[in-house]
């Protein structure tokens, strides 16, 4: 069963928050950490928080919930 990850990343740099969702969770954090993302490339995250969702609805739905 696949699942979909929302996530929160933290900025060392500003500290501002980035809320996100992805299918493929390892992926996703390399290309915020290797500055791969226009709206996080400046700022280094660090992944502080996962959540693994069984359907995109859901997902989503929790993402705007963090955001």
């Amino acid at each position: 069963m696949a699942y979909y990850y929302v996530y929160v990343l933290w900025s060392e740099k500003d500290g501002m928050f980035y809320t996100g969702y992805s299918k493929d969770l390892d992926k996703r954090l390399n290309e915020h950490n290797n500055s791969q993302v226009p709206s996080t490339k400046l700022r280094t995250p660090f992944l502080i928080y996962w959540l693994g969702c069984l359907n995109r609805r859901d997902d989503t739905r929790r993402e705007n919930y963090l955001k």
